[in-house]
């Protein structure tokens, strides 16, 4: 499990941004040519088209709202199938399902196309679940990380734990309840110090040790996911 990121600078993944973009879009919320700009900064297009024709075939297909999945392996997060969809969207950690339509990106260079599936009906955490889980989860993981000595072996890891007042800046379009767009913002922080406890394991003293800090970690991932998940599908979102 990893964001996009340069440096330390988390930002949502390709499918979240897709996910509330074009939400935002299918309900009329946001102009298309501002939604574009902000496909454009990630290249979105669709394969053999463009980032209006990924607009315009989610929009003919009758969808009204875009989510997430972030699936790993023995959690499908955010799928409901048919096979080759949950298999490709496995394959790239991530997939926007539009009604009946699985979009998974493939990236080419600069670019992010996306390949089109047909999605079905999926379960998700509701937004509260997901926010009480994640907010669960690190408190047992600072603990638990606080045992294992953390700053010694990971000092970026601890400063984040320390820190989580600072969370990542996004740009939530028009439309996206406020809620969301923190829990996006603080499930994204969560991803983020799991991924920097995990950078290397040259502060452990044994296996033994490695395998008890990825044990440990594993249950903020998993909230973090389903934070992200969650505040990126207007399906769960509160009225």
């Amino acid at each position: 499990m990893s964001t996009a990121s340069s440096g330390h600078v988390v930002a949502l993944p390709h499918s979240a941004t897709l996910a509330w973009w074009l939400t935002a879009w299918l309900r009329g919320h946001e102009q298309t040519d501002h939604v574009l700009d902000v496909l454009a900064e990630d290249t979105h297009l669709l394969e053999g088209g463009s980032a209006l024709d990924l607009l315009v075939r989610a929009r003919a297909s009758g969808a009204t709202s875009a989510g997430l999945a972030l699936p790993v392996d023995g959690d499908p997060l955010g799928l409901g199938g048919p096979r080759d969809f949950n298999a490709a969207a496995l394959e790239a950690g991530q997939a926007v399902v539009a009604g009946d339509l699985g979009l998974v990106p493939v990236e080419h260079g600069e670019t992010v196309q996306w390949r089109i599936f047909q999605a079905g009906p999926r379960q998700l955490p509701d937004v509260g679940e997901a926010d009480r889980g994640l907010r669960e989860a690190l408190v047992s993981t600072a603990g638990d990380l606080a045992d294992l000595d953390v700053a010694k072996w990971r000092p970026e890891a601890a400063d984040a734990l320390m820190n989580l007042h600072h969370r990542p800046a996004l740009e939530a379009p028009l439309g996206t309840p406020a809620r969301c767009a923190d829990l996006a913002a603080r499930g994204l922080q969560a991803w983020a110090i799991v991924d920097l406890a995990l950078d290397d394991d040259g502060g452990a003293l044994s296996s033994y040790e490695v395998q008890r800090r990825r044990g440990l970690l594993q249950p903020l991932g998993r909230a973090a996911r389903r934070a992200v998940v969650a505040a990126c599908s207007p399906e769960v979102w509160p009225p």
